[in-house]
């Protein structure tokens, strides 16, 4: 099948398409509420097992200790495996280690929580996005992509008062559980209407024989310069990203003095944010490209500045004393740095042939969320360092600010999917002259 005809045939069902795309989104709202549980929950549990932020940081980073390697795993797994049932199994395994969390907890037991909890979820952005790309053509993508995302950040977000109400009410354990259950459901509900979307395969046709799309080495792969790029912007955009999930809600209330309940309202502002600008995002991208607009600029060059941008702001805000220019800085840079994850998936799967593009995306979300195990113990130990004082926090948001100016400037310079296409064609037709 032609990748015409497969669009076409994907076209035949658009209610299928966008059921499968809504589907992925409600799963990344849980995959990201279940990691944002510990920091909406991060006072109560650092008050309740004695915690220091400095140990509180650790038990937030062992989150990652598999999350880098599941990843990579995953993207390999999904060139073989269908993505419906990976992904399912990936839901089943971070739901069920919700549960035990309803009994009384252990430190020795929230990070085995968290540890099992990162190796299930590692995959996850990666797979579904390849799911979704089954169905989209390369200059329809980032529209879906962006949709994803927002599932994501609203899970991080929107159901952060609906979390803090939870644990206000009942207990932090009582959050967890539910998180837990929600995830069954959603297992049941996706296996009852998931399907494997058309664009399964690419290449070129030559008379009535479909030629498959040729593949490149993953050292080569790994190597190009668009893939270095969307992981140098996308481990600093982590960064920030992982500073929102663990750490933000108890900075705004310890060094600016917001309750938690004001704290989640900040953050599902932040989400609201970017329910508007990332689907915004991926429309102008989306556009820029069929209007013949280089995808070095549509994708990359959108994304760093949005990243930068991003730097900028957490500056200010490490800079600021004024409570609206608090909530401004925290609205307006938590949202734009998520535009690398919207569109740095893009980016590299124009670079990648598609039997190997489930691996690639794998790949390098591993290395981008190298971050992750980095950025809580690193904050903590900061903050720990000036004795919780709203100093020490300033410091770590200003490192952050500066650490996402560098990674997006290096984008800049790197990512260029044109060039990197250009340079590969040589070696594809060669591959295919000596089949």
């Amino acid at each position: 099948m032609s990748p015409r005809a497969a669009s076409t045939d994907g076209a035949a069902d658009p209610a299928r398409l966008w059921i499968v795309v809504g589907m992925l989104c409600l799963l990344m709202l849980i995959n990201f509420a279940d990691r944002a549980v510990l920091g909406l929950a991060a006072v109560p549990i650092m008050r309740e097992m004695g915690l220091s932020h400095s140990e509180f940081g650790l038990i937030a980073a062992s989150f990652f200790t598999f999350f880098s390697l599941s990843a990579a795993i995953g993207g390999f797994l999904v060139n073989r495996v269908a993505t419906t049932w990976v992904l399912a199994g990936l839901a089943l395994i971070w739901s069920l280690c919700q549960l035990p969390m309803l009994l009384p907890v252990t430190v020795t037991a929230l990070v085995a929580n968290r540890v099992l909890l990162g190796f299930g979820e590692g995959p996850a952005y990666p797979v579904a996005v390849h799911a979704a790309y089954k169905w989209f053509p390369r200059e329809h993508r980032a529209l879906p992509t962006s949709l994803i995302a927002v599932g994501a950040l609203a899970g991080n977000g929107i159901v952060a008062p609906v979390i803090v109400t939870v644990i206000a009410a009942w207990s932090w354990q009582a959050a967890f559980g539910l998180l837990g259950l929600l995830g069954i459901v959603w297992c049941v509900a996706w296996l009852m209407v998931a399907r494997e979307g058309p664009l399964v395969a690419e290449g070129r046709v030559t008379g009535s024989v479909v030629e498959p799309e040729k593949q490149l080495s993953y050292r080569r792969l790994l190597g190009c310069r668009t893939v270095v790029g969307v992981e140098i912007v996308g481990f600093s955009a982590y960064w920030l990203l992982t500073i929102a999930i663990v750490w933000l809600p108890a900075f705004l209330h310890q060094a600016f003095g917001y309750t938690p309940i004001q704290a989640g309202w900040i953050m599902m502002l932040a989400s609201l944010c970017q329910i508007i600008l990332l689907p915004g995002v991926s429309s102008l991208s989306d556009g820029l490209k069929r209007r013949g607009v280089s995808s070095r600029i549509a994708g990359g060059w959108v994304a760093c500045a949005a990243v930068l941008a991003s730097g900028l702001m957490v500056i200010l805000m490490s800079l600021s004393t004024g409570s609206v220019l608090v909530i401004v800085c925290t609205v307006v840079a938590f949202s734009l740095c998520n535009v690398m994850f919207v569109l740095g998936p893009v980016l590299v799967a124009d670079v990648t042939p598609v039997a190997q593009r489930g691996a690639a995306l794998g790949m390098v979300n591993a290395i981008t969320t190298l971050a992750g195990p980095f950025a809580p113990t690193v904050m903590g130990v900061m903050v720990d360092a000036s004795a919780g004082t709203p100093e020490g926090t300033r410091n770590a948001l200003l490192l952050s600010g500066l650490l996402a100016v560098v990674g997006a400037s290096a984008g800049f310079v790197l990512i260029d999917p044109e060039a990197d296409r250009a340079r590969d064609a040589p070696s594809l037709r060669m591959e295919r002259s000596s089949a």
